[in-house]
């Protein structure tokens, strides 16, 4: 028989034989294709988009088999055949052979090029005998098999029909639903979706180039549960062991199993060595668990977990360590912590509740103010000087919204007092309008109603009520916006408050105290926002755009008003920027209300491409003051600071420039004409190096608070190394505030980053300029498997903007 006569062609007892011999082999395939030379499915992944420029956020870089070499397994592969085994019942059985021996009445012999398919499964050898009797079969030479979710090439393959099992010597596999492939002394097939392998190597990397790999007795494949389970087994990294596992269970796909992650490994001067092993629990679909035990050498055994559930209505998350009885010794501070059992607690939930109302609420807390220093990573460790808890119901709809609930407050920050902490607001409910009257009129409010609470200073409640009347004129070149609002504020101040007075709330000796229960403010705040938009068309550097020129007139009037005897419960006065010359209020809170007689005037121009998006944008305004800012906070010596007589603002300059997709600018200047002093100046440089490569460069200058210089940048060498830097340098302390390098490998299954770290740990107001810290953590990525340490990249994104 040749390879282009039909089945038919074949005597029926013979065909039958065939057909009972194919009905052994387990696994997908596909009949009647000419196998193409073709990559992993992996290895065909498209790059990795870059992250746009100036995004605070980039998601993390999927794991890239790019580099990869074509599959050598893959040359025989038939993409053509059914995935699906369950056809195998009701499918004929496709035969090509070049002879058909059947001399031997129970044993028929096919060979040259035999090639029998069925459903997904495809088989090809240089021989294939079947025994009619046992229903034994024994195919040899050059023996290849494909089903749905796995490929094999052996020395020989042979089994039992009744058993419905194979077995291969001399096996080379690879899977289809991922890159796992390796070699084995034996293979057994046990069905369509399980195999076993003795001997054996596992690893997602290139075939006859195993950077890493698992060498096991003893390997299961469960391609049902994308699970692979190995005994006796030993890690291996450029052919040299680095662990052994009795037991290793490894995922052999992208679906969620329970099972070891992989080892943490850190350290820092106040805790000593940190081991982790963690262990994820796959509860179900929709709650997960994961286990994290932590041995800190100067400190004892971290209990940590976190646990995740999402069902129909309600998510949330919650994280929790324990550390019963700290044997570490006590830091500089004035906190004692050796010999006590310390804690954290982080629980977050969103849940709908009715109709538009849902339920969100985050609580943050630890034990004491080291917790944090203590135990965090000292690659990443952020001056978290504040922790945050809060529970909200909240609704909203077309024209309103609302909420109700606490926020409360936890001094992190082992070296200030806990005065320093802003109040607790417990309760505070909040009702927001936004009602059209017509089409160019509108009704709203903003309204509040809280309680401050906070030990050893003035307590009391506030209610601050701001309805508007807003208008909207518009054309295509102009705008025309009055608005005119009612803003009235009251307290009930409780307890004696007599005794505190403004020095009181910033912890000085108090002076003017308070001499009313019930203060308020009443007041009403008009403001008018017209602007014009002209635009022509321009070329530059070749590039045709839209430039347009918007001049802008803001005129803000509020009356003054006494407010010397409330108190600042949330109030700060914010920075003076651009947008703050078109803000009702220089405060934020609701303590203090600006009094203004106000004219800003600004002017921008911008270039729009082709498809509208801005390419560069220029705006330069000032404000000027017809009166003097009267309305001030109070400091630590008198009651008020003085009011400011000065008749114009500081000039405010913006300029963001971002031509192309390669390169972007954006600056801040701010110039005082009455103290004759630069008050703010900033300038950003991001420029994209290849596809996969970023610098940045910043300078922040704010007088008589920082002056800093802020480099990073992401290098790429070649297609497999990366350089990867910081340096942020302080002008007003002299010194290095951070300075960060690594490096980065990457290759087609494993990807290694080693990150340093010199950084200066948040400084005691009290004592000097702060201590200085060296860290360093090393990273090792074996795709498809997962990472050891595998928290640089986390770290780096948020370091270094727009690292992927």
């Amino acid at each position: 028989m040749t390879p282009s006569h039909s089945p038919r062609a074949l005597p029926p007892r013979r065909l039958l034989a065939v057909a009972a011999a194919i009905a052994l082999f387990g696994g997908p395939a596909q009949a009647h294709a000419a196998p193409a030379r073709m990559h992993a499915k992996a290895a065909t992944d498209e790059g990795v988009p870059s992250c746009p420029l100036g995004a605070f956020h980039c998601a993390p870089r999927p794991e890239n088999f790019a580099m990869c070499h074509p599959n050598a397994l893959l040359e025989f592969y038939d993409p053509t055949l059914p995935r699906d085994p369950t056809q195998r019942e009701t499918s004929d059985t496709d035969v090509h052979a070049t002879h058909v021996d059947s001399s031997n009445q129970a044993v028929y012999r096919l060979s040259g090029n035999v090639r029998i398919a069925r459903a997904d499964q495809l088989l090809r050898a240089d021989r294939v005998d079947y025994n009619d009797t046992t229903t034994d079969y024994d195919a040899q030479g050059n023996v290849r098999y494909q089903e749905a979710g796995e490929l094999l090439s052996a020395d020989r393959l042979r089994g039992n029909n009744q058993a419905s099992h194979g077995v291969a010597d001399n096996v080379r596999y690879q899977l289809l639903q991922s890159r796992g492939n390796g070699t084995a002394a034996r293979g057994e097939l046990l069905d369509a979706q399980h195999s076993r392998y003795n001997q054996v190597t596992y690893s997602t990397c290139d075939v006859g180039h195993h950077l890493w790999e698992v060498r096991a007795k003893d390997l299961k494949i469960d391609k049902a549960n994308g699970r692979g389970t190995a005994r006796n087994a030993t890690m291996r990294f450029a052919n040299v062991p680095f662990l052994y596992l009795p037991w290793f269970s490894f995922p052999i796909d992208h679906r969620r199993q329970s099972g070891f992650l992989y080892p943490t490994f850190g350290g820092s001067s106040r805790s000593g060595t940190m081991f982790s092993i963690p262990y994820y629990l796959n509860l179900a679909p929709n709650y997960d668990a994961t286990l994290e035990p932590r041995i800190y050498t100067q400190r004892g055994t971290v209990l940590a977990g976190e646990f995740r559930y999402l069902f129909p209505g309600t998510a949330g998350q919650l994280n929790a360590e324990y550390l019963p009885n700290d044997h570490g010794q006590d830091t500089e501070n004035s906190t004692p912590t050796q010999g006590r059992d310390r804690w954290l607690l982080k629980y977050s939930d969103y849940t709908h509740l009715i109709g538009p109302w849902s339920f969100g609420t985050s609580i943050n807390r630890t034990s004491d103010r080291n917790y944090l220093r203590d135990f965090g990573n000292d690659l990443y460790t952020s001056a978290i000087g504040t922790l945050g808890s809060s529970a909200y119901v909240s609704g909203g709809g077309n024209w309103w919204n609302a909420s109700f609930g606490a926020d409360s407050y936890q001094n992190v920050d082992p070296y200030l007092p806990d005065t320093v902490v802003q109040y607790k607001r417990w309760p505070r409910a909040t009702l927001g309008l936004d009602l059209p009257i017509n089409r160019w009129l509108e009704f709203g409010a903003n309204t509040e109603a809280v309680a401050f609470r906070k030990d050893d200073v003035i307590e009391g409640k506030r209610l601050d009520l701001y309805p508007y009347l807003a208008a909207d004129f518009q054309g295509a070149a102009w705008f025309v916006r009055p608005k005119l609002a009612y803003r009235y504020t009251a307290y009930q101040l409780d307890g004696d408050y007599q005794r505190y007075g403004y020095a009181g709330l910033l912890g000085g000796t108090d002076v003017s105290p308070f001499d009313r229960r019930s203060p308020s403010r009443a007041l009403p705040i008009a403001s008018l926002d017209t602007g014009l938009i002209f635009d022509r068309s321009t070329s530059l550097f070749g590039t045709s755009y839209t430039q347009t020129l918007e001049p802008r007139l803001y005129y803000l009037y509020v009356p003054y008003r006494n407010q010397n005897d409330l108190p600042l419960f949330d109030t700060t006065r914010m920075s003076f920027d651009y947008w703050q010359l078109f803000s009702p209020n220089q405060f934020s809170g609701a303590d203090r209300q600006m009094n203004a007689n106000n004219l800003t005037g600004a002017l921008t121009t911008r270039l729009l491409d082709d498809n509208g998006v801005e390419r560069l944008s220029a705006s330069f305004g000032q404000i000027r003051y017809f009166a003097p800012q009267r309305v001030q906070l109070p400091n630590s010596n008198t009651t008020t600071a003085a009011p400011t007589d000065w008749t114009r603002s500081d000039y405010v300059a913006q300029l963001d420039i971002q031509l192309n997709d390669r390169w972007r600018l954006n600056s801040a200047y701010q110039w005082s004409p009455n103290t004759r002093q630069t008050d703010l100046g900033t300038l950003g440089l991001q420029r994209r190096i290849g596809t996969d490569g970023i610098f940045n460069f910043s300078y922040r200058y704010r007088r008589d608070l920082v002056e800093q210089y802020d480099s990073s940048i992401v290098y790429p060498v070649s297609e497999r190394w990366r350089l990867l830097g910081r340096w942020v340098y302080s002008v007003r302390d002299r010194r290095t505030v951070e300075a960060l390098a690594g490096v980065e490998y990457d290759s087609c299954c494993v990807a290694v980053r080693v990150v340093g770290r010199h950084y200066v740990v948040a400084a005691s107001p009290f004592t000097d300029q702060g201590r200085t810290n060296n860290a360093v953590m090393f990273e090792l990525v074996f795709k498809g498997l997962g990472a050891f340490n595998g928290q640089t990249e986390a770290v780096l994104r948020r370091g270094i903007l727009g690292y992927q």
